[in-house]
């Protein structure tokens, strides 16, 4: 039987845009409350006022994940606002593209440091509740370049790995906690981290939309607490 998960409590990271950001509204349409974390406060505001218009509460704290002090701080006021999480989505993340000697030392440290430091440390600041509530669920977005290397993508792919080994131990960790830890590994998706500007809405329509993810999401969170779906590949059918 499918559990409800009205009422519970989300805590999103790079919810101002894309991912994050549709994962949060249709959350709220599902009756979750959101937290919302991302460096951009502007964005974030309207997001938050979105999902309010929905009838469930929206808190939201910009903070650059990369930056643990930033994340606690963060956190802090999340829970002050709405609680502790029930719900932990790791989504916030910077691409990086170019051949391996291409790719200055400095590009290649700020995607270890966003996306495998950043998931660490949100993780770090939740996690602590979710054990002290003996259950939970965290989903951490990785990507199809985390499961397979890709020529141009040393970086990007380096760091999706290493989500992927963080995600697959921790899930061993805290299954006891009756916390499930999963993986989505989409390919690409029509958002500004994988196309910019460079796809019309006709071309963008073809690929992968942020809403489709929600929607997976919100199906795997539904499932009984007795199971979960460790780690999933999601494709576009046709874009080509």
């Amino acid at each position: 039987m499918a559990q409800d998960i009205q009422g519970k409590v989300a805590y999103i990271t790079g919810a101002g845009r894309g991912i994050g950001k549709a994962a949060a509204l249709e959350f709220a349409r599902e009756g979750i409350h959101v937290g919302l974390i991302a460096r951009t406060e502007s964005r974030l505001k309207e997001v938050a006022e979105e999902a309010e218009k929905m009838g469930v509460k929206a808190s939201y704290a910009a903070a650059d994940i990369s930056q643990i002090n930033e994340v606690n701080e963060a956190v802090a006021h999340l829970k002050n606002n709405l609680g502790p999480a029930d719900i932990l989505l790791n989504n916030a993340a910077i691409g990086s593209k170019g051949n391996f000697l291409e790719i200055d030392p400095e590009e290649w440290k700020r995607t270890f440091e966003v996306n495998v430091f950043g998931t660490y440390h949100v993780t770090r600041a939740v996690l602590p509740d979710l054990i002290e509530k003996n259950q939970g669920d965290i989903i951490n977005i990785s990507s199809s370049n985390g499961l397979k290397g890709t020529a141009g993508s040393t970086a990007y792919s380096g760091s999706k790995f290493a989500v992927q080994g963080m995600t697959e131990a921790l899930m061993q960790e805290v299954r006891r906690n009756n916390i499930r830890v999963f993986t989505m590994n989409p390919s690409l998706v029509a958002t500004e981290l994988a196309f910019g500007d460079k796809l019309d809405e006709q071309d963008k329509e073809k690929f992968m939309q942020p809403d489709d993810l929600a929607e997976y999401m919100v199906s795997q969170l539904k499932l009984d607490q007795r199971i979960f779906i460790k780690t999933s590949l999601q494709w576009a059918t046709n874009p080509f």
